[in-house]
């Protein structure tokens, strides 16, 4: 596959792409590849939205730093193998780095060839918190959030209210598993029982009401639906339909986005507790930038996924900057070790900085999904319950595992 002709200069305006062949245009180009998912289950909470922050955040970086900047995508379809030949392909072509990747076992075989490769990968879209402990890499930065952050802010949250028995709908794939993992964990540590888990295949799955019934059939207190995007949202409407919340029942969406909230309806979500590092209606800088995204995705309001492909692409556009090109291409481990050195700010996350085992901290924030009646306009869907600091959202370098941690 070659490299897409869909670019965007540093100045945000279209050009085409010199041939590879000319190396003194190469030399000075720097190239950022969007392998996302532009037609699954997380389209809408990755997808085109996370081409148009990429995009945003190359215009916003501007075109006087002495070089250009092009964006390619690409589809992964949710498929390592579809993932790995693409990242190799676009790497072996040119690409400098690669940002968002979401689900996990994709992310995962990104990570090792980006560290075969020595090119640098930006994780955004990928939830396990694998990638900063067995699966560390000096290639591989992890923005945003993770399986452990979501089980600690919104499963410790539902066991303190009450919701010691749980049963787990996982997606059977390594993003359902690390966040069945992690929340189990946090459930035994505080005293609750795990009661049982199904394991949902992954893709293609519609159709939870057998998933459900079995959940409830064991009477847990939390229904935990360890799975995303349109699983989560189908889990979330069928429930709602079969009248298990009326049970007594709680539901816990592990991973909810904004936009999940968007399709299922406040009517059917109100009440849903949540877990985000970003929510667009917080602050003004948030509105602000949130305004300046909706112009190039008007149907699609920006979620953690979103704002961390921003994020990281400005951060990695500031470093090259002060590094200078040559020095930028010549090491993913170098460039990835100077974005670690230098602390990130913008808009969406404040300012922050990157440990050595590539996670940016960044505060967790868990919401509480307004009534209908509570909403003030569009996209206003959630009310904060509380906030968990940078420095105490993820789990304790010292626990991951990490082979870049010195003890």
């Amino acid at each position: 596959m070659e490299l897409t002709r869909r670019t965007a200069l540093a100045a945000g305006t279209a050009a085409a792409i010199a041939p590879l062949s000319r190396a003194r245009a190469q030399a000075n180009t720097i190239r950022v590849g969007v392998l996302t998912d532009m037609s699954g289950t997380y389209r809408d909470n990755t997808g085109p939205t996370s081409v148009a922050c990429t995009r945003e955040a190359v215009a916003e970086f501007g075109a006087s730093h002495g070089f250009t900047v092009e964006v390619v995508e690409a589809d992964h379809q949710n498929r390592p193998d579809v993932g790995s030949n693409i990242a190799r392909q676009w790497y072996d072509q040119g690409v400098d780095v690669i940002v968002d990747v979401p689900t996990s076992s994709v992310g995962l075989a990104v990570n090792q060839i980006a560290r075969e490769k020595n090119k640098a990968y930006l994780n955004v879209g990928s939830a396990t918190a694998d990638m900063t402990g067995p699966a560390c890499s000096p290639n591989t930065i992890h923005w945003a959030y993770d399986t452990y952050m979501l089980a600690k802010s919104t499963g410790g949250a539902m066991v303190r209210a009450g919701g010691d028995s749980w049963f787990f709908i996982t997606a059977d794939y390594a993003f359902g598993h690390a966040l069945e993992r992690d929340n189990a964990n946090f459930v035994r540590a505080a005293g609750g029982r795990v009661l049982g888990q199904v394991r949902t295949p992954f893709p293609g799955t519609t159709d939870f009401s057998s998933f459900l019934v079995q959940a409830a059939a064991a009477r847990p207190k939390v229904i935990g639906l360890a799975n995303a995007g349109a699983d989560t949202a189908n889990c979330v409407k069928q429930a709602a339909e079969f009248g298990i919340t009326r049970r007594g029942i709680k539901l816990a969406a592990l991973l909810l986005f904004v936009n999940d909230v968007q399709g299922i309806g406040l009517q059917t979500a109100q009440g849903l507790v949540c877990t985000e590092s970003f929510y667009w209606n917080m602050n003004d800088k948030t509105r602000a930038w949130t305004q300046r995204i909706i112009r190039r995705t008007p149907t699609n309001y920006p979620n953690m996924i979103h704002a961390g492909c921003y994020s990281a692409t400005l951060h990695f556009l500031k470093t090259v900057a002060a590094m200078g090109v040559p020095a930028a291409k010549a090491s993913g481990v170098e460039l990835i070790n100077r974005m670690k050195a230098t602390p990130s700010e913008d808009d969406c996350f404040g300012t922050g900085t990157i440990r050595a085992d590539g996670r940016r901290l960044i505060p967790s924030f868990l919401f509480e999904v307004k009534a209908p009646a509570e909403s003030s306009g569009p996209w206003d869907f959630y009310k904060l319950l509380q906030t968990t600091p940078a420095n105490e959202a993820f789990r304790p370098i010292s626990e991951g595992g990490c082979s870049l941690v010195r003890s």
